[in-house]
């Protein structure tokens, strides 16, 4: 995708030691997000989700403003040490919440851009969440050696080996393949959505998120 597109030309850590755990974990995270057929719907944020549309070219051009108000804030996985997590922990950032896996080879080529964001911008106000879906007792230790590989040592691992966070994705008309980000509010409510990979590490994904931040 190169600078001259515009809107109109847009396109349809984990340690070892949590691998005898995974799979009743998975079997937790599978019970969470299965609860839940159909996304809560957040307050419509239709000036929010224009503002972030409005500088979404180039590399950005992808990143569609939300029309559903899907409310996230439930959605279930783990982090590096094995514990259940919701995005609710973020309450009060602004998110990049992005859906990947090591098989995923956009994906990869995804995640050095994800890290350099989670440099420049993470802090107290916005958080890159890169949830891996490496299914499997042994996912989340696929998906933490990878990071450790690149050297991806700003992005926090979070993972759900049940893979039913893609389910949920998927039944809610979220995306249909890999990999796929949302852009949330402070209360984890969507604003934006894009399917597919995107170069993040650019100035057209500084002003989306600057965007973001704003909101």
């Amino acid at each position: 995708m190169t600078q001259m597109q515009t809107k109109s030309h847009r396109p349809l850590i984990i340690g070892l030691g949590l691998l005898a755990a995974a799979t009743g974990i998975a079997a937790a995270i599978w019970l969470s997000n299965a609860g839940t057929s159909v996304a809560n719907e957040c307050p419509a944020r239709a000036d929010a989700a224009a503002s972030i549309d409005a500088v979404a070219i180039g590399e950005l051009a992808a990143l569609m403003p939300s029309s559903q108000w899907r409310d996230f804030a439930d959605l279930a996985f783990i982090d590096a040490d094995g514990n259940d997590r919701t995005l609710a922990d973020f309450a009060g950032k602004k998110l990049l919440v992005n859906f990947w896996a090591t098989w995923c080879a956009p994906c990869r080529e995804e995640m050095p851009d994800l890290d350099a964001l989670q440099s420049r911008y993470g802090g107290d106000d916005f958080e890159v969440v890169a949830i891996s879906l490496d299914m499997g007792s042994d996912g989340p230790t696929a998906a933490r050696l990878f990071l450790d590989e690149i050297g991806a040592d700003n992005l926090a691992l979070y993972a759900d080996p049940s893979y039913k966070v893609f389910e949920r994705l998927r039944n809610e008309a979220v995306t249909l393949g890999l990999p796929a980000t949302v852009l949330l509010d402070g209360a984890a409510c969507e604003i934006s959505v894009l399917q597919g990979p995107a170069h993040w590490d650019s100035e057209d994904g500084n002003r989306v998120i600057e965007a973001l931040l704003e909101i």
